[in-house]
């Protein structure tokens, strides 16, 4: 996320209309605007081959999918995110008749990026009920966060290396990091 785009303060109902109607995404947080940055090669990569591996193992299950594009509206905050990847088991459940502003994700993945805000985000994130796991997913080395609502709290589990995988119950599927990051860590071809 970049700078507010002005220091006007938005409604929600202002903030949608403007983003419905724009060419570029933009996240909502109390009231201002903030432009999305583009992504890099790794992210891309990445952001990918998670959704593939989804895919396939949702396929034939009551869940859908969603990379980039899906606003989330997390409960009693103030804002609408845009996660790399939304998951929804069962009905999906949206603002209102767009279906663009979803309200029930079982499972939000993040790639993080050098100028990552974990926090605020994440604190909104864990106001969904519907929210079982989060995943903070590494761009520069082959790791992933896993976070798993308990009736106790958030329990963090680390998968790291490329022969580790991410079990995400909430789901019934799993990871395999050697996936996760196929070609994301090779140098860039040159021109």
């Amino acid at each position: 996320m970049s700078a507010a785009i002005a220091e006007k303060l938005y409604s929600p109902e202002e903030y949608l209309a403007l983003e419905r109607a724009a060419e570029y995404k933009s996240e909502y947080v109390d009231g201002r605007i903030y432009a999305m940055t583009g992504a890099s090669r790794a992210h891309g990569l990445i952001a990918y081959n998670i959704a593939g591996e989804l895919r396939n193992q949702l396929r034939d299950r009551p869940c859908e999918a969603y990379i980039a594009d899906m606003r989330v509206k997390p409960a009693k905050a103030r804002s609408y995110r845009y996660p790399d990847i939304a998951v929804v088991c069962g009905p999906a459940e949206f603002e209102d008749r767009q279906g663009d502003a979803l309200l029930n994700p079982t499972v939000l993945i993040e790639i993080l990026s050098p100028a990552n805000d974990r926090g605020p985000k994440f604190a909104e994130y864990q106001r969904i009920e519907s929210l079982r796991e989060y995943l903070l997913v590494a761009q520069d080395e082959p790791r992933i966060e896993r976070y798993a609502r308990r009736d106790e709290g958030w329990l963090l589990t680390v998968a790291e290396g490329l022969e580790t995988q991410v079990a995400l119950d909430a789901i019934g599927c799993v990871l395999d990091l050697c996936e996760v990051y196929r070609k994301a860590l090779e140098e860039p071809p040159m021109p």
